[in-house]
């Protein structure tokens, strides 16, 4: 394009006159008036020199030195500026600025601006100022009707404690809507995220992602790719598949919801819960998590997996609940014991505690994280290992001596073993069952020959405890009125009868997982009776029962 200066005497004069008119003390700024075509013309408001240029096709106009122009509402400053009138358009140079009237304040180095659409590209340390909100590149499209504005090449926007920087952005100064795409980090003082693309409203403080993302702090880790964080509130709800690690568990599920406020959260769909620190991990529909009193119930079909080395415990029930015990030394409990001392000190120096007090406020005490943790199962409780199968109504882990308590008609099988009672408890060592015991009302049977002829070794008694070697059982102790149906062979494997004894104790001795000798101590009592003299279905115990078809069979069948 080549420029001329105007040699027109009369142009020279016309040019001198426009600046003079708009130098004028009139208002400008509310004064604006629109050309034929409804366009808003861009006005120059002040400037040092001024210089006409033409080219080809166009006529331009040059200001240099503090440089003012208004377009509409909207202000822009310069140190020179080529201004068409024609076309409405701008070119700036040099301390470039612009003002509009919500406050917000756009700095840079260069700027070429449409006026009949309000446009602008912004290059060289753009600077963006809206309230407390700053954002910061190399390049800027802005529009000045809508106040969105897009960058390409790396930005970063500032607000509050929160600062985000990607490589493409758009923000809108009038709804804070900003959005971030293609290596997207945030810092704050409390986490920091990166993300592919992420949405981040400044007025409200919502954040949302829309791809994969990591949000890190100083004690956990979450992976998601779609889902909001409210900041102010410190809410979270994450829709597609997510997961949160800290120092001690690990959850995932198709949805998460968490409010750090309350320390309530929620999972579903899926869930997957690793406790590291009680190596199990927990398979459920849905979870409830209570970070403060870090309590866990789990619902819809939960599963509990135990592992220690290389062997694992399966155990069903419809629903398991996870806390750490009350601390003994609360506060509260100190407060309550204390007073009544007080109390009573002219009576007894020595007056015992309180204890129903004590207990109960030991309940309701927040927990101690320090403390032991819990499993509990409530309802149609299964278990499936491969040393050992059981089934009872309520069971309860605890970590602080690896003991599994089955509770309401409680049945565990050992290969062809059966034990049942009142209670059972099983003590676990390196992931496998040690040792059982009964406490009352203890039974225990083995089926013995074909199945079809329904022989059962039978051994009962108020206690039991027995003994897992190479996980089957070895031996074990019933005692006291114990009694015993059993039927021992010859050396051939031949029967050799019936039977039926009553001593105080009976030690009992395992072989290939069934009931092969018994040892009987304390005012015996026996009878021998020949097979065909007897009528087997009827050589039951009193408390005889074989819940065979109860038997849980394999992993698959409790995640059914």
């Amino acid at each position: 394009m080549q420029y001329a200066p105007f040699l027109s005497k009369n142009r020279f004069l016309f040019f001198c006159f426009l600046i003079v008119l708009l130098s004028s003390g009139q208002n400008a700024w509310s004064q604006v008036a629109k050309d034929s075509s409804g366009k808003i013309p861009i006005v120059i408001l002040k400037n040092k020199f001024m210089e006409g240029i033409k080219s080809d096709s166009s006529s331009f106009f040059k200001f240099t030195g503090d440089v003012a122009f208004q377009h509409g509402t909207d202000l822009l400053f310069c140190d020179t500026a080529i201004l068409n009138q024609q076309k409405n358009n701008l070119e700036a140079f040099g301390n470039v600025k612009i003002v509009q009237a919500n406050g917000t304040t756009i700095l840079s180095d260069y700027l070429s601006y449409t006026g009949n659409i309000k446009k602008a590209y912004l290059r060289g340390n753009v600077s963006l100022n809206s309230g407390t909100d700053n954002l910061w590149t190399e390049e800027l499209d802005y529009n000045l009707n809508t106040k969105i504005g897009n960058f390409y090449q790396n930005g970063t926007l500032q607000s509050s404690s929160t600062t985000v920087s990607s490589t493409l952005g758009t923000y809108n100064t009038q709804s804070k809507e900003a959005r971030f795409t293609d290596q997207v980090f945030v810092t704050d003082t409390a986490y920091n995220i990166e993300s592919k693309d992420l949405g981040y409203n400044t007025g409200s403080r919502m954040m949302r992602f829309f791809d994969s993302t990591v949000v890190t702090n100083e004690s956990s880790v979450l992976r998601t790719s779609r889902g909001l964080y409210d900041s102010k509130y410190q809410i979270a709800h994450f829709s597609l598949r997510s997961s949160l690690r800290n120092k001690e568990q690990y959850i995932e599920g198709d949805t998460l919801d968490y409010n750090k406020v309350t320390g309530l959260g929620k999972a579903i769909g899926n869930v997957i819960i690793l406790d590291t620190a009680q190596k199990s991990t927990l398979y459920c529909g849905k979870a409830f998590y209570n970070d403060r009193q870090k309590t866990l119930l789990a619902i819809e079909k939960p599963v509990l997996k135990r592992v220690d080395k290389e062997d694992s415990l399966f155990v069903r029930a419809d629903t398991f609940f996870s806390a750490h015990f009350a601390s003994k030394t609360d506060t509260l409990s100190k407060t309550k014991t204390t007073t009544k001392s007080k109390r009573n000190k002219q009576k007894s120096t020595s007056r015992p505690v309180d204890q129903a007090n004590t207990f109960q406020t030991n309940i309701i005490s927040s927990a101690d994280t320090t403390s032991p943790k819990f499993y509990s199962g409530f309802h149609h409780v299964r278990i499936f290992s491969d040393s050992m199968q059981g089934k009872c109504d309520s069971i309860c882990f605890t970590g602080k001596d690896s003991l599994m308590l089955m509770m309401k008609s409680p049945a565990m099988w050992s290969r062809r073993s059966q034990i049942t009672g009142d209670t059972i408890i099983a003590f676990i060592k390196d992931g496998k069952v040690d040792k059982i015991v009964v406490p009352n009302d203890a039974l225990i049977v083995s089926r013995t020959g074909p199945e079809k002829a329904n022989l059962y070794n039978q051994v009962q008694g108020r206690t039991l405890i027995a003994y897992m070697v190479n996980e089957e059982l070895d031996h074990a102790t019933v005692k006291p009125d114990a009694e015993c149906i059993y039927y021992p062979t010859d050396e051939t494997g031949a029967y050799i009868g019936a039977s039926e004894a009553k001593s105080e104790r009976m030690k009992i001795f395992f072989a290939q997982g069934e009931i092969d000798k018994i040892l009987m101590e304390q005012e015996i009592k026996q009878t021998l009776s020949p097979l065909d003299k007897i009528t087997i279905s009827q050589m039951r115990l009193s408390r005889f029962q074989w819940l065979e078809k109860l038997r849980p069979t394999s992993i698959a069948e409790l995640f059914e």
